[in-house]
């Protein structure tokens, strides 16, 4: 970014976004990291994990002794890449290349990481699409069922497989909101829809199965330079991304990272149904 906190304006054309292609490059490879051993041993398994914030919690989870198994729909080069970084710290990973809003295919995704690492530990559903309108007129019923599918419907399918193997380990799930679950937005009327129900997911799921020892929690980001964003926005809003929040500033997915470490390890042992919110100061009540 510039001085003043100014993004170069640029755009890509085909969600889901990718991160070779943006300028400045997000800062998301955990490089800063100071690991624990917090992890070790475990597995995790990371939807939307090729890049942005899926990218920085999966290297970060590396780092601190897990294997990770990344879900991500056909962005192969940012998938690779993170895959290095996951290797460069000593740890296995996963790449699986699949569509989750279908129940089939998430269902495969899970046996497919039982196969290769013979556990779970670690749920973390963060993939996610938005699509801005004008108007809520402007939403047609395939827009509205398919970001639901890929942001709501996806975490329901890959808790349900992910199930009988998190039983046995005690495990985590964390699920990825926003700030728009909390504030609204205007031009994202179906996207903010679904992750308001993913917070009332969170919250129901944790009372679900908190008799089973599995503790579900979810961040809450706020505007992080990801590939989301320029894949989404024009480019005069992406020029001035971020700049409406107390910092003045988008967030780096290295920033958030951190949150779902916590969320994943012992620190947080006596935390479930909560929310955690990384988003530049913005007052969230609720």
């Amino acid at each position: 970014m510039s001085t003043d906190n100014t993004l170069p304006p640029q755009h890509q054309n085909q969600q889901p976004g990718q991160e070779i292609q943006m300028h400045p490059a997000p800062e998301s490879f955990a490089r800063d990291y100071k690991a624990a051993g917090k992890l070790t041993g475990q597995v995790a398994l990371i939807t939307g994990g090729d890049s942005g914030i899926g990218r920085a919690a999966a290297v970060a989870y590396a780092k601190e002794g897990a294997h990770v198994a990344i879900v991500y729909l056909n962005e192969t080069t940012d998938a690779e890449q993170t895959a290095e970084a996951i290797h460069a710290a000593g740890r296995e990973t996963l790449l699986i290349q699949t569509d989750i809003s279908q129940e089939s295919h998430c269902q495969t995704a899970v046996a497919r990481v039982i196969e290769k690492f013979g556990r779970l530990d670690i749920l973390v559903n963060n993939a996610a699409e938005q699509h801005p309108q004008a108007s809520i007129s402007d939403i047609d019923s395939d827009q509205l069922e398919r970001t639901f599918r890929t942001n709501v419907f996806a975490q329901f399918y890959l808790v349900k497989a992910a199930l009988p193997h998190l039983k046995l380990h005690r495990g985590r799930i964390i699920n990825t909101t926003s700030v728009t679950a909390y504030r609204g937005s205007g031009r994202l009327l179906d996207y903010a829809a679904t992750k308001g129900a993913i917070v009332a997911f969170t919250r129901s799921l944790a009372q679900s199965l908190v008799e089973e020892g599995i503790r579900v929690n979810a961040v809450a980001p706020g505007p992080i330079w990801t590939p989301l964003i320029p894949s989404t926005f024009d480019e005069e809003s992406v020029a001035t991304f971020g700049k409406d929040v107390p910092m003045k500033r988008p967030g780096q997915p290295d920033e958030v990272a951190p949150a779902y470490v916590f969320l994943a390890s012992d620190d947080s042992s006596y935390i479930t149904g909560q929310v955690i919110h990384p988003n530049g100061g913005v007052p969230v009540n609720g």
